[in-house]
């Protein structure tokens, strides 16, 4: 049986769609049965229009990725979470699906499992670490068993040499993330995979 990996995000304008494709990317190179979603948008509609590049990527994936559910965190054997920092810490609508996650953290069946965290922020030091340090408090209380990159391979140095998580500064773009970003969070992606698989087994 493959190793089972759930990659949920948030994103707005893009950047974390494009770090969490790559996880994704990364977690089934290692032989892995990926699930990529995104959790539900709730910013208002006017919100939403009034910036172009959210709007655009709204409209893109509404029919490209599938919103997550509380049973993909409970059908993976682990987990990747990812998204935009908002002064520091997840965004609400990553929030808001975590809140829904108590009946599996009740159960314990969000416990023992590789969980793993990527984020994006406008610029380098926008609060990219401490948002995935945020993400480990909540992988603490779920009782997983953290898979960060740390300095494992080389190629980490090139994307900036984050050791908690991938990370992308946007820049107030879309889709921004460099090629060293991306092949850092699909080594990530594998890494989880891998390490996934050592705890399962």
């Amino acid at each position: 049986m493959p190793t089972k990996i759930a990659v949920i995000y948030y994103s707005s304008t893009g950047n974390v769609h494009q770090l969490a494709a790559a996880v994704a990317e990364g977690a089934a190179s290692a032989g892995a049965e990926v699930r990529l979603r995104r959790v539900a948008e709730t910013a208002p509609a006017g919100a939403i229009a009034s910036n172009p590049l959210w709007q655009a990527h709204v409209d893109a994936t509404a029919g490209e990725v599938e919103e997550a559910t509380p049973a993909d965190m409970e059908w993976a054997d682990g987990y990747a979470l990812g998204s935009p920092t908002r002064f520091g810490t997840p965004a609400a609508q990553m929030k808001q699906f975590i809140d829904t996650l108590g009946g599996l953290w009740f159960t314990g069946k969000l416990a023992n499992k590789g969980a793993t965290a990527f984020t994006s922020a406008q610029n380098t030091h926008g609060g990219n670490e401490s948002t995935i340090l945020t993400f480990f408090n909540i992988f603490t209380h779920f009782g997983a068993v953290i898979v960060p990159p740390g300095y494992t391979d080389p190629l980490l140095f090139a994307a900036g040499g984050n050791p908690y998580g991938s990370s992308t500064a946007s820049g107030g773009q879309s889709a921004t993330a460099s090629e060293e970003e991306l092949a850092a969070a699909r080594y990530q992606g594998r890494r989880l995979a891998e390490m996934t698989t050592k705890i399962v087994a």
